[in-house]
């Protein structure tokens, strides 16, 4: 067992970490059980009744937070041509082709999320095995590799996120800083969790949502009532 720190027990008396509340009360315990003194993360963790294993029952999506995620996400943009300049009309940070493919090579990694036209992906390819395990190689399954650059670089930055199941059946997600307050990170779920309702998958037999909780950065797990999230859509 991990050795927990002062202010960490401190936090979790706050609380019964087994007691299930609603998604707002939830939410409101992890901002007041809050210690850090920097803007924690408020993270949201959802149990799905899937196999990951099986293709058919694999969740994995986008969604743009309306309240966004309360950091600069810097967007590394591979494209080549008139393309890299509508990249940095729509605010990418880095923008170029064979010269960022080298550079990332030598080890520099000074950015959070990577677009690739579609005539890129072959170069980008080379990099794979360097960008893929750190989460940063373009798909197009989330929008990530395409010819319409202005849209995938400005709902990046207004807060676009992508998930996909982990194979314990979990999907875990930033909501926002603590700064937010209750509302703005109960706006930024509710979207989150109507679009994982949606992608339920057809072939998903039994209880779907099967537990859920937030935290903060370094605060303890809060569950949450899986049945208490239909208020959220009202």
């Amino acid at each position: 067992m991990p050795k927990r720190g002062k202010k960490y027990l401190e936090s979790r008396k706050k609380t019964d970490t087994k007691v299930k509340h609603s998604f707002n009360e939830a939410v409101k315990i992890a901002i007041n059980s809050s210690y850090a003194k920097f803007d924690e993360t408020i993270d949201v963790a959802v149990r799905l009744g899937v196999d990951p294993r099986h293709a058919d029952q694999m969740v994995r999506g986008t969604v743009v937070l309306p309240n966004g995620l309360g950091k600069e996400v810097k967007v590394l943009v591979f494209a080549k041509g008139e393309k890299e300049q509508e990249a940095l009309d729509a605010g990418a940070d880095f923008v170029g082709n064979d010269d960022l493919i080298e550079k990332i090579k030598e080890g520099w990694f000074g950015f959070d999320k990577a677009v690739a036209t579609p005539d890129m992906m072959g170069a980008v390819g080379k990099i794979g095995k360097l960008l893929g395990p750190r989460g940063l190689m373009p798909n197009a399954k989330v929008g990530t590799v395409t010819f319409d650059l202005a849209r995938a670089v400005k709902e990046i930055k207004a807060g676009k996120i992508d998930f996909k199941v982990e194979k314990a059946g979990i999907v875990h997600v930033p909501m926002g800083k603590v700064s937010f307050g209750v509302e703005k990170i109960v706006q930024n779920a509710s979207v989150f969790l109507e679009t994982i309702l949606r992608l339920k998958p057809a072939s998903s037999k039994g209880t779907y949502l099967k537990g859920i909780a937030v935290s903060t950065t370094m605060g303890p797990g809060i569950k949450i009532d899986a049945t208490s999230v239909k208020d959220l859509f009202k």
